[in-house]
């Protein structure tokens, strides 16, 4: 008698430090998972960056591995990661040149004529939604090819973001996704809805792949293949779709890590000058709409400020990880004004505070402080939310979620957690081709904060 074979989506996820492998049966539970870590190079100034040839490698490598089994049947594949870099493809598909860094110094000369030429600096980054990041503006790195070397530029066929450069790898199809375009690559024009001017005259139109949907799916480039293939997505973007495929009401997901990103996906107002120089920008969903965001390096501060204080108080940062909240101390703490400025608690002399608890308080009213003056950004006047999601390490922080609550005493405030919530999102867009169940409603783990 033949074994029954577990239907099952493989998702690849790959960060910048972590790359991963997920199969997720139709219940979007894991039921295999593989890690591996990617040979880095440099590129021909001695920048590290991605090694693409040995991400290549891994991708077959791994699907190899998971056909071999018998106890799955794959029926798609889909890929999310960073997407602040492009693939230069020749006309047989092959990359001319490193994945180069989006850390990477960019000339400060080719970035000012291009600014110059499109009415200013902050013309320029509103229409496009983008903060003048440098080489993370992932469209002036295809520009600072063209003007460094135009030879290899006329050898190119197209350029990719590497989500898609991951999906072409397998299904032999090269598109550009929406999601990718419209985190901060200064290529699109929000007010516009389409490629922004300078695209065209820079001539980069020509090497931009045709766009599609995030939810569209393609056939595998192996003959007889049965599984289909999907276009890749950039990975914050990813996170939000199993939010906005379970929640209609208007809400805000902030999620936190290194960076906080608050998303509202209910707020399409045009961007300002003072939300974009307080690192306002817009995101974009696999359809297209966009998504205003706002970003705060508070996990970086986090981090940092726990060490200076276990350095203080003679104490290891495992400490503060599971502290529950004391209101007396919070009370206390309030008498004097907390600032909203990321920084603010870097400066004060640990000197002040009687103990551990009270200091590690006091950094999290900051940092809370400053969370809110972020998230406020993206709040409509026009659209009232009614519900905040939190998801990553922050919403663990039972300091943290009951200040966040009480600060946002008009809307219901949520931990949230779900497994490997990016990979889901690469699954669940793609659901209608692969999966015959329903979605499931218990994907997303909540706890109610009251305030």
């Amino acid at each position: 008698m033949s074994k029954v074979r577990i239907p099952v989506i493989a998702i690849f996820d790959v960060g910048k430090t972590n790359k991963k492998l997920f199969l997720f049966d139709e219940h979007y539970q894991i039921v295999f998972e593989r890690s591996a870590r990617f040979l880095e190079t440099t590129d021909e100034d001695g920048f590290p960056c991605e090694n693409l040839e040995s991400l290549r490698l891994s991708v077959f490598d791994s699907l190899h591995e998971v056909f071999r089994r018998d106890e799955f049947d794959i029926k798609a594949i889909n890929f999310t990661s960073y997407g602040a870099s492009f693939v230069y493809l020749d006309e047989n598909g092959r990359p001319l040149t490193p994945l180069y860094n989006y850390l990477k110094e960019y000339p400060e000369e080719i970035q000012n004529q291009l600014y110059e030429n499109q009415g200013g600096e902050d013309t320029f980054s509103l229409a496009t939604a983008s903060p003048a990041l440098g080489s993370l503006n992932s469209g002036l790195q295809l520009l600072r090819l063209k003007v460094e070397q135009p030879v290899v530029f006329r050898q190119v066929k197209y350029a990719v973001h590497l989500p898609q450069y991951l999906s072409f790898l397998v299904s032999g199809k090269i598109f550009s996704d929406m999601t990718s375009i419209g985190c901060h690559t200064a290529l699109w024009d929000f007010t516009k809805k389409g490629y922004h001017q300078w695209v065209t005259q820079e001539g980069l139109n020509h090497v931009l792949a045709p766009i599609v949907q995030g939810n569209e799916v393609f056939d595998a480039a192996f003959p007889g293949s049965p599984y289909r293939v999907g276009a890749g997505l950039h990975d914050s973007s990813s996170a939000l779709i199993p939010y906005l495929l379970n929640f209609h009401e208007p809400f805000i997901l902030i999620s936190t890590g290194t960076w906080c990103i608050s998303m509202n996906p209910f707020n399409a107002e045009e961007l300002t000058k003072e939300e974009l120089d307080k690192d306002t920008l817009f995101y974009m969903t696999y359809s297209g709409t966009p998504v205003k965001a706002s970003r705060l390096f508070a996990g970086y501060e986090h981090e940092q400020q726990t060490k200076r204080i276990a350095d203080h108080f003679g104490t290891t940062s495992a400490r503060f990880r599971n502290m529950e909240i004391n209101w007396d101390i919070v009370n206390e703490l309030k008498r004097e004004p907390i600032s909203a400025d990321l920084s603010g608690f870097s400066t004060i002399d640990l000197e002040r505070y009687q103990d551990v608890e009270e200091a590690y308080h006091a950094l999290v009213m900051h940092l809370v402080e400053a969370q809110v003056a972020s998230t406020a950004l993206v709040r409509s006047l026009h659209t009232k939310v009614t519900r905040i999601f939190v998801d990553g390490g922050f919403s663990k922080n039972n300091i943290y979620m009951n200040l966040l609550a009480a600060a946002f005493s008009d809307v219901e405030v949520y931990a949230a957690s779900m497994a490997q919530a990016t990979a889901i999102g690469a699954a669940l867009v793609i659901h209608e081709h692969w999966n015959s169940l329903s979605i499931p409603n218990n994907i997303i783990e909540l706890r109610f904060f009251r305030h």
